[in-house]
């Protein structure tokens, strides 16, 4: 039997995920690449099942990319299947709805919480962004609710079935209720991984193994580069918060909401209770990641069972007494007079909109001030550009100049480095046959997919944009 993989997002970039398993193509020749011959029919019994539907992330959410038209028909669509619940991989959902999709969409139940959440926020900027640069809106309430009515949700290891496809998910380890998704069909299985965790993690169970699949699609971002031990980067998010406490100024740390956000206040509470760190005052100025916290309680069961014994004491892992919630504006824009030293942990984690941009304009032209990046910034983003180096930036019209000292700390990251993810593909063991490449810079997908050649002589490929494939599954 054949099947068709078509790449039509996170080819050649980080963001923007969108796979199409053609589960009913005829066989067809190929190219000379590998790549199969776009003229390939489809039989009727087939089903067409997308993989993850988000965002490119750019400087603003209506980005012209975003509002451009799918590259599929919406309605001739089977199926969408949710790996997790970040903007670059659930984020056109609601436009795709609109556009006429009215099949089922599946995730995890956290998932589908966190997506609901993270709809809700992402129609609050849009509609600024609206009003500021007269953009175009992805989408509006209603298809929101259109596509949430669409959603039906499983548990880790609990298959259901897409015509003659059966689907498990498996627990990636990345965010909460993360999944990568196990096709399996006539004893053969294609995973797609979704964003593969960066484990062992404080707060998650270990990504699962991808042992006996035969073709994987798998994430790149850090196919190249290593993180810091983990022994490391406690140590180093402390010796930050101890620089601040000793020149009485602020730490500034861009977060993502889900999950890096948990994992930053799980640390630092940490810390604290074993008095390796005396207590500072922390401000969450992010009205989202408040509200995700409270979905980490309602899915305690699928923390590790060092967070879950937090819980089952009667504690919160992710809070403590200098721990300060800022979830209305006032409250915001009190912060900056509120004394120093402090950490102010706030959204978004690329910089590309909500409250931290505020905080941005105010301390990023303080000479005293510390901007620490713990996750990934996406090329274009206005925290890339920060990250590397732009002495100025314009914030939302304002031109600013920055003296702030500038730090990464890569170790915080959810994605897995380029040693971890080697060793995720060898996990597969003798039945891998093919492994696609993507949701990475080009030039760590190629060199990720050179290291899967040459350390386990397995064929690796990176795909380009639009392109298709023929797999014999």
């Amino acid at each position: 039997m054949s099947a068709g993989i078509t790449f039509y997002g996170g080819a050649g970039t980080v963001t923007g995920a969108n796979f199409l398993l053609d589960t009913g193509l005829k066989p067809s020749a190929q190219n000379a690449d590998g790549s199969a011959d776009h003229s390939s029919e489809t039989n009727d019994l087939g089903k067409k099942i997308l993989i993850d539907c988000g965002i490119l992330q750019r400087e603003r959410v209506c980005d012209i990319a975003n509002a451009a038209p799918f590259p599929y028909d919406t309605k001739k669509i089977d199926a969408l299947v949710v790996t997790h619940a970040h903007a670059d991989h659930i984020g056109r959902i609601p436009r795709f709805v609109h556009d006429g999709f009215k099949g089922p969409i599946y995730s995890t139940a956290a998932t589908k919480d966190l997506a609901a959440l993270m709809f809700d926020d992402a129609l609050g900027i849009m509609q600024r962004e609206v009003e500021r640069h007269g953009c175009e809106i992805l989408y509006e309430r209603e298809d929101v609710g259109h596509a949430l009515a669409l959603w039906q949700t499983h548990g880790y290891h609990e298959p259901f079935n897409i015509g003659d496809v059966s689907i498990e998910f498996l627990d990636a380890g990345h965010i909460l209720g993360s999944a990568m998704v196990k096709c399996g069909r006539s004893g053969k299985s294609v995973l797609f991984t979704g964003d593969i965790g960066n484990s062992p993690e404080p707060i998650l169970n270990d990504t699962e193994t991808p042992e006996g699949a035969n073709y994987i699609v798998m994430e790149s971002v850090y196919g190249d580069r290593m993180h810091e031990k983990r022994e490391e980067r406690r140590e180093h998010l402390r010796s930050f918060v101890e620089d601040a406490r000793a020149r009485r100024s602020v730490l500034l740390i861009p977060s993502f909401s889900i999950e890096r956000t948990q994992v930053l206040l799980f640390e630092l509470n940490a810390m604290i209770e074993e008095e390796i760190m005396q207590p500072v005052s922390v401000y969450l100025d992010a009205p989202l990641a408040i509200e995700v916290t409270n979905v980490f309680r309602k899915y305690k069961n699928l923390l590790n069972p060092a967070a879950r014994e937090h819980f089952g004491k009667g504690g919160n892992p992710f809070s403590f007494k200098s721990l300060t919630l800022t979830a209305r504006t006032v409250e915001s824009q009190a912060i900056h007079k509120a004394p120093n030293p402090k950490i102010i942990i706030a959204g978004a984690g690329m910089s590309g909109g909500g409250r931290i941009r505020a905080h941005e304009k105010y301390y990023l032209s303080d000479k005293h001030a510390t901007v620490l990046f713990v996750g990934y910034q996406v090329p274009g983003s206005l925290g890339r550009r920060i990250q590397d180096g732009e002495k100025k930036v314009e914030i939302d019209g304002e031109h600013i100049r920055v003296h702030a000292h500038i730090e990464t700390l890569s170790g915080y990251s959810g994605h897995a480095d380029r040693d971890q993810l080697l060793r995720f593909v060898d996990g597969a063991g003798e039945s891998l046959e093919r492994v696609f490449v993507t949701m990475g810079e080009p030039h760590s997908s190629m060199f990720l997919a050179q290291r899967i050649r040459d350390f386990l002589g397995t064929d690796a490929t990176v795909p380009e944009s639009g392109q298709s494939f023929e797999i014999d599954w």
